[in-house]
């Protein structure tokens, strides 16, 4: 079994239920605004590199 999802699916999944690249990154800026430490920790999650983390975060 898997243990972490993807970016991709992720995407996907923000896709599916009709968000778009304006409505995910709303949802990013929101989660960093509310909480920035778990934003980060779902970044590393996903397997991001740092450099991808720190772009997304700074956004």
């Amino acid at each position: 079994m898997k243990h972490k999802v993807t970016v991709d699916e992720w995407v996907k999944r923000f896709r599916a239920i009709g968000l778009d690249e304006a409505a995910m990154q709303h949802w990013h800026r929101l989660f960093e605004k509310e909480n920035p430490e778990g934003h980060q920790s779902f970044l590393e999650w996903l397997g991001l590199p740092a450099e991808k983390i720190t772009e997304i975060r700074q956004r």
